[in-house]
């Protein structure tokens, strides 16, 4: 395993994961580069949505679950005693494959977090509102009916606006569960160029719905398999000519 670098956002050490007595993960490791957007993929049962929310502590939440290994947030180990796991959250955000809105206006599920850490200036949760929703590539949709439901947004659009929401946090990283796989494809595009847009500012972990999703939009590509990392590397080169015979197979379709 390299040793962390100043660029390297998230390292992820040996990492094994169970649920129960299932061995999710075995003894992964990974780093994720400042700015980038890594894709990590595999078929059905591969550890990739487990991996995702093992990096802001999500699989906490599941009853019988342990954890072994380190993973660093800019050096910083996430599992240590003093780490604030809402600040960690907050750092380290997450949008689900279903979006889910709440029960209020765009505007407010958009200032409803910002609302939560303090700021109660009118002014300048409208100026998170709008950032956010640029950010998104949803603010020109959307702009003259802020104050209607965002249940009312189609598919596509409350998924960005559940993107909108956690940028509204400024996080520094985002973790993506399939935010695309139940959308048509004029709103996978939109999707799509949000994330080349924010990874200006922030870190990208993505599970695509399908590897061709990871080809458009990743810098590299992580493949797992049945909770191994098979390989990882620049996604044009990995593409174009993987090292390991598992990972042609599935990049061509020969199963999966």
């Amino acid at each position: 395993m390299e040793n962390i670098k100043e660029q390297d956002k998230i390292s992820i050490k040996n990492l094994n994961f169970y649920y129960g007595k299932t061995e999710v993960l075995k003894d992964l490791s990974l780093l994720v580069k400042a700015n980038e957007i890594l894709s990590i993929f595999g078929p059905a049962n591969s550890g990739t949505t487990t991996l995702l929310r093992t990096m802001n502590r999500m699989t906490e939440l599941v009853p019988g679950s342990r954890i072994g290994g380190e993973i660093f947030l800019d050096g910083h180990n996430i599992h240590s005693a003093n780490v604030n796991i809402s600040e960690l959250r907050r750092k380290v955000g997450m949008v689900f494959e279903v979006p889910a809105p709440l029960p209020m206006s765009i505007f407010n599920n958009i200032a409803y977090g910002p609302r939560l850490s303090g700021i109660k200036n009118r002014a300048t949760l409208e100026e998170i509102v709008e950032k956010s929703l640029q950010m998104s590539v949803l603010w020109d949709e959307v702009k003259d009916r802020l104050h209607t439901s965002g249940m009312s947004l189609s598919g596509g659009q409350q998924q960005r606006l559940c993107i909108a929401r956690i940028l509204a946090l400024n996080p520094e990283v985002i973790l993506l569960d399939r935010p695309c796989s139940g959308l048509d494809p004029v709103s996978t595009s939109k999707i799509e160029e949000s994330l080349r847009q924010l990874k200006e500012k922030i870190t990208i972990i993505i599970v695509p719905h399908n590897v061709q999703q990871a080809g458009r939009v990743a810098d590299r590509v992580a493949f797992l398999l049945m909770g191994n990392l098979v390989e990882v590397g620049i996604t044009a080169e990995v593409f174009e000519n993987p090292k390991d015979k598992r990972t042609s197979d599935y990049i061509t379709g020969r199963f999966g």
